[in-house]
This record gives structure tokens, sequence and C-alpha cells, in this order.
């Protein structure tokens, strides 16, 4: 048996395996409204033909400021709303279970897409808009961001509830929150992004304060059946940062407070920071806040092959591995690896059966029009 093709069970939602699609950002809404396109039906559908268990979506704004680029998708309103409930459809009429990455870009809002000129932050001239976040601190090379105020924070807890029930309402079978990557809810968490003196900066507690609140609120507004995952930058790879024992912390109490399972990465947070990339050179981090808060984790970061990916699902470092890069270039990288491991897969679309990859030999001969 192949522990990454075993299926997983969530609050009741299975999963068909543990191969996962990453939230990939796309920046490419192309009216600036924050609905998704074709392009997100078919980039993110191409995944789920491919075999993947859980297909997430990009980092998806609760509002309209917390957008990463002018170009990135929202769940801010019907609109948006109705258009993901195509993608929904599609995701789970070929086996796969559509998450939505709830986000807030915090100061790393109002910028360039990456494959654009200019870097930085886009002007309000241009379409852009004044970045918030817990203290005005400015993200290296960006604008200098406003600092929320206590009332602005239960807003910001208010969009994620209502953008959660917009999802469920879409289709989306699992939330994740975004609290990594140096987006907003990383940049209370850590002390070289937060230095707020009220009850959200300071202590651990405190700025730990606004995760938990959402983590409870969503949990309270979806209701018990909804899975719900948390994504952490375990390190911020910078002295006095984040790290991976207050990564452990966290994330233990918000398993208490309903999430059940996190999503571990490192960085973003701060330009300029040596991290020393390698094959799986994220998945210790997982490992860690996996026996520390003995809670479920996915790995993610540099896993490219199939028995890499297995080794980690079996040896239990991890209980599901998260793919980017190698999922773009190979879509249909669950039937490679299902193939490399021995694994008969049952759920190949029909019209590719001709071209699965098998186990055992293929025959000699195949009837039908091949093209």
């Amino acid at each position: 048996m192949s522990a990454l093709f075993t299926p997983l069970t969530l609050r009741g939602t299975t999963f068909r395996n543990r191969l996962w699609v990453a939230p990939l950002c796309q920046y490419s809404v192309e009216k600036r409204d924050g609905v998704p396109t074709d392009w997100h039906l078919v980039h993110l559908g191409s995944f789920a033909l491919g075999g993947a268990g859980l297909v997430m979506t990009e980092a998806t704004a609760v509002n309209p400021e917390g957008r990463i680029s002018p170009q990135d998708t929202g769940i801010w309103n019907n609109e948006q709303r109705d258009a993901w409930a195509r993608v929904t459809a599609f995701l789970r009429s070929q086996g796969a279970v559509p998450g939505l990455q709830l986000a807030h870009a915090g100061r790393k809002a109002s910028t360039w897409r990456p494959f654009d000129l200019p870097r930085g932050t886009v002007p309000v001239t241009e379409g852009g808009w004044e970045p918030v976040a817990p203290s005005p601190i400015a993200f290296e090379g960006y604008a200098t961001p406003r600092a929320l105020t206590t009332d602005e924070i239960s807003q910001v807890v208010d969009d994620f509830v209502t953008a959660a029930l917009r999802a469920v309402s879409a289709g989306f079978e699992l939330l994740e929150i975004h609290a990594a990557h140096g987006y907003l809810l990383h940049q209370f968490l850590s002390p070289l992004s937060n230095d707020r003196t009220d009850e959200y900066g300071g202590s651990l507690e405190n700025r730990a304060r606004l995760l938990l609140a959402i983590v409870r609120a969503v949990r309270g507004a979806v209701g018990g059946h909804v899975p719900l995952l948390v994504r952490l930058s375990a390190t911020d790879w910078s002295e006095g940062g984040w790290d991976r024992e207050q990564t452990a912390v966290v994330a233990g109490w918000a398993h208490e407070a309903g999430a059940d399972l996190f999503d571990i990465s490192t960085g973003g947070l701060v330009g300029g920071v040596h991290i020393p990339l390698a094959p799986g050179y994220q998945v210790p981090f997982a490992e860690f806040v996996h026996e520390t808060a003995e809670a479920p984790v996915s790995a993610v970061g540099l896993i490219t092959e199939a028995r890499q990916a297995e080794e980690v699902v079996s040896s239990g470092r991890a209980d599901a591995v998260m793919m980017g890069r190698e999922m773009m270039r190979d879509p249909h990288f669950a039937w490679r690896a299902a193939a490399e491991l021995g694994v008969e897969l049952g759920y190949y679309p029909p019209q590719y059966l001709r071209a699965r990859w098998s186990v055992s030999a293929a025959p000699a001969t195949e009837v039908g029009d091949v093209g």
C-alpha cells in the first residue's frame, strides 16, 4: 500500500489521496474586479483531471484591500461567489476536493504582478490603494502601510467570516486561512512587523490574537463539517523574528480553536535573508509542528518526486504533501506518481484511459480513434 495514495478524512470530507495542490497565485483577473475567469477554471480543473486529492485556489482576498495585486481573485461579493461556483462544480465532478485560501495581503497588498514591470506598490493613480498592516513598517521596496485601528481589526475578522460563508455557498468543501508568507496575519504574528503596544502586540498571546479570533469566528460560522486549514510560515529566517517554536505554540492554540490541519511553509516576511534551499527543505518544520502541537500537518517546498512525497507521508513526518511548481509543470503528476509507486488508480477520466500511466504492461494494440 502507498501512504501517499491512502485516502484521508477530515471532518467527514474524504480526500482520495494525500497529494494536494498548493495555492498558486495567478494574477490573472482580467477586469480587476476579483472575479475568476476561464483561466482559473482551466488552471485548477487540470489538477482535478490529473488526480490530485485537494485542489486549492490561489490566495483569494476577503476584501478589496486584501488583494496582493489588482489582478487577484476575491470572495467579498456574490458575483465572485457565482463565478467560483462554476470552478468548484467541475473540481467536484472530477473527484477532487475544492479548497479556497482566504487571504489578506496587508502591507504586501496593491503590488504590481511579479511578471510585469515596474516592481513595488501600485500607486492609487494607477488603480492601487493604500496598504494596511499591524504597524507602519514597510516591506522592503514597498509603500509604508497604515496601521489598522482596533475597530478595523474587528472588521477584518468579519470580512474573513463573510468570505468563508460565501466560499461554502460557492461549493468549496475546505477552507484555508492564510497566515504565512509575510501577509497580514503573519505580519501580526511576527515581532519584526508588529510593534503595537495594545492587545494585538507585544506578547505571543497578543500577536496571535487576530489569527485565533478568525479561526474561532470562521469555525463558528461554517459549522463543524467544513475542514479548516491554517497556512503558517514556520520561520522568518531572520534573527529576532518568528520561529518554529512560536509556530508550534500558536498551531496548538489554533487547533484547540477549531483548525484541523496546518499547512507549513516558511519565509516571506522580510527580504534579503538566506534560505537554505534543498529538496524538501521545509519538511523538518512541518514535522516539528506535527510532533510539538500534536496536530495534523501538510508539508510543502521543493517536493518534486513521487518517492520523495511517499517518504514524507509514510514516515509520519506529515499527513499530506502540497505541491506547487511540479504540479504546474505536470498537472497530471498524480498519475505518474501512482505508476512509479505501483498503485493502480481507479479514477482516471474515461476520456483519457488510453493514455493512463499503468503499473502493468500496456496492451499491444488499442481500439478506437487515437487522433
